[in-house]
């Protein structure tokens, strides 16, 4: 089928007018070419797309198709039309950036903070989401890159080294915990919990975890940060769970203790995501090779 947009814009003034003529005046086109362009977009198609009576015209099952897809090309030509406009007048582009909560938190700032002051014009939309949750939205064109955990599947997605994330137990100094250089997260739900708040990527990973063994944490409070999980750690509110890199930050200035945990997905390996087909702008691709090429001082 070969319809180019002078056909979808035509048909489309067609079916709103329910008239072969006033979709014509609509589209500019005279009632001799609309028809013809109308008849070639059939027999191309092989189908009807028009359903013709003495009051008008009405589109067909196929025709209701076609315009469903029309309206979805022409809207996103828009759109390309408008992002085209504001990079040829120097104006604001945007980024689609879906990452967990400890990218977010311990790792992005330092990466995203050099990279955006070398891009003013550039802005980031970052949007906290688990790595299932990430892996489909990449997968189905909602986001522009991703970064996640390799506890989910990622089979057809490119892949590109990001950080290693190790989340560790804290507890206060004089905790019976303390003692120990390593804990089972079974051992940490045996006490009070500090967690994060609702709807953090990270708290919802914890709590899955607990429910695999049957378990559940009891949450004295939820935070917003981990340097909060912390402090109220350090004070013998509860225990929780944070990445190491918090807990070390913390333990310079708290009476912090921490835990290794004994389990295999305490240790996470987070990776950039993309589709392999992926269609990013160019700086798209600059802000993807800052990403998995950045070494901390």
């Amino acid at each position: 089928m070969r319809f180019d947009l002078i056909d979808l814009r035509l048909f489309l003034a067609v079916i709103e007018a329910g008239s072969i003529t006033h979709g014509a005046q609509t589209a500019n086109l005279s009632l001799a070419a609309a028809s013809e362009r109308l008849r070639g977009m059939e027999e191309n198609g092989g189908v009807a797309l028009l359903s013709r009576g003495r009051r008008g015209v009405t589109a067909t099952a196929a025709g209701d198709a076609l315009a469903h897809h029309a309206r979805l090309v022409l809207r996103q030509m828009e759109h390309l039309r408008g992002e085209l406009g504001e990079y040829a007048r120097g104006l604001r582009a945007s980024i689609r950036l879906l990452a967990n909560t400890a990218a977010i938190s311990e790792f992005l700032p330092d990466r995203l903070g050099p990279w955006l002051a070398d891009h003013p014009q550039t802005d980031i939309e970052l949007k906290e989401r688990q790595s299932a949750d990430i892996v489909k939205a990449i997968a189905g064109g909602l986001a522009d890159i991703g970064i996640v955990s390799d506890a989910v599947d990622t089979a057809g997605l490119q892949l590109i080294p990001f950080a290693i994330d190790r989340l560790v137990g804290v507890v206060a100094r004089d905790h019976p915990l303390a003692r120990a250089s390593k804990v089972g997260f079974a051992d940490l739900l045996d006490h009070p919990f500090i967690g994060l708040a609702e709807g953090s990527a990270l708290q919802d990973h914890i709590d899955g975890q607990a429910a695999r063994i049957g378990r559940r944490a009891n949450y004295r409070l939820r935070v917003r940060s981990f340097e909060n999980v912390c402090r109220l750690a350090a004070q013998a509110i509860g225990v929780g769970i944070v990445p190491q890199t918090a807990a070390r930050r913390c333990r310079r200035t708290m009476a912090l203790a921490t835990l290794t945990l004994t389990e295999r997905w305490a240790t996470r390996r987070l990776s950039i995501c993309l589709r392999p087909d992926a269609d990013l702008s160019p700086t798209a691709r600059d802000l993807v090779e800052q990403l998995g090429s950045f070494k901390p001082n």
